[in-house]
């Protein structure tokens, strides 16, 4: 009992000295580097002592179940508070645990990232690095130290730190991965015990609503031959970075391709939509497929170079509809894609996309 009483006095201090660091956001950047030297420094003292002693005392017969429990949840509120951005992970780069600092800096929510690999927060080009980093790590070759950069924010480099441990009763070691900016402060992490009305997701809506609007407009004026490009164009630009429009009459065959910029179509345009695997499953009489970060780079095949399209025009999130008309015949296939930082379409994004594809094939078989 007298060791346990110990170790929770050890763990008390610790965590004062967490919320010590954790005033020191706000310090001139000169001074962060010391300030990061001490939040390293703890993160060791966790990982060398106090994580060995706690295997210990779980190894030993417990003193009551009780006292265990409260070591446990300490533990979890140790992590938790720690002011870097901390995630836990497997050797396959699985997300198993997220601390408040991470959350806020990847933008993730621990609940979502949990159960999903890193890698699929990261860009494409970093990928394989980090994944190749993690596995050695966790193969016991040594802490590792690289440069990567989150896919919302691919213009801010990341320095993500590795370190393996093995928690008790686990064959296999997790990695410990701190991230922190290169070159530039840290985040501050937002007190979220009082959230504020989410405005912007309000003002979403009301975007979407006036989308809908635009788009019955659209197809009531447009002729059935022009139905299809003028629901691309209503699209582009105020809802997807990329709208890519097919037909199926019966083959597949690609009629329009928006792109940011004036000279990107041109890497679409020629493509035979037959080779982009998520074209051919809509025409096919899919469902609508919403893909955030999506995991595949050839899902949507190659561009004129060879280079896969998901990768080369950065997509982060793309919805691909079938437009299907009363009858279940496959009319086309629209595709939007969204890159960079702009925000992933939504659950009610992709609902809405799929009445608009229902409107737009009626359109297209519209007479007179």
């Amino acid at each position: 009992m007298a060791q346990t009483d110990e170790f929770g006095e050890e763990l008390a201090d610790f965590v004062r000295r967490v919320a010590e660091l954790k005033t020191a956001r706000s310090v001139p950047a000169d001074d962060l580097p010391t300030v990061l030297d001490a939040a390293i420094f703890e993160l060791d003292h966790v990982a060398d002592q106090l994580w060995p002693r706690y295997e210990r005392l779980t190894a030993r017969p417990p003193d009551g179940a009780s006292s265990t429990a409260q070591e446990h949840q300490l533990l979890k509120a140790v992590f938790q508070l720690l002011p870097l951005p901390v995630t836990l992970l497997d050797r396959e780069t699985v997300v198993r645990r997220l601390n408040q600092a991470a959350s806020t800096f990847t933008g993730v929510r621990a609940g979502y990232a949990t159960g999903r690999p890193l890698t699929g927060f990261l860009a494409h080009a970093d990928r394989s690095a980090f994944r190749g980093q993690v596995a050695a790590v966790a193969r016991g070759e040594g802490d590792r130290s690289l440069t990567v950069h989150l896919q919302q924010r691919p213009s801010v480099p990341v320095r993500a730190t590795l370190t393996a441990l093995r928690p008790s009763g686990e064959p296999r070691a997790t990695v410990l991965v701190v991230l922190q900016p290169a070159g530039h402060r840290l985040p501050a992490v937002e007190n979220s015990a009082r959230p504020l009305p989410d405005l912007a997701e309000t003002t979403r809506h009301a975007a979407l609503m006036d989308l809908l609007d635009a788009m019955t407009t659209a197809l009531l004026t447009a002729p059935a031959a022009e139905a299809l490009d003028r629901a691309a164009r209503v699209l582009h630009g105020r809802f997807a970075d990329w709208v890519v429009a097919d037909t199926a009459s019966p083959a597949l065959t690609r009629t329009t391709v928006l792109a940011p910029s004036g000279k990107e179509p041109g890497l679409l345009s020629d493509q035979d939509p037959a080779t982009c695997p998520l074209v051919v499953a809509a025409a096919r009489g899919g469902s609508t497929a919403l893909q955030i970060r999506p995991p595949d780079p050839d899902a949507f095949g190659h561009d004129t170079t060879g280079a896969p399209v998901l990768v080369r025009a950065d997509v982060t999130s793309l919805v691909s509809v079938p437009l299907t008309a009363p009858d279940g015949t496959v009319r086309g296939v629209l595709t939007l894609f969204r890159s960079g930082a702009r925000l992933a379409f939504s659950m009610a994004e992709a609902r809405a996309m799929d009445t608009m594809s229902r409107h737009v094939a009626l359109a297209m078989d519209a007479r007179g």
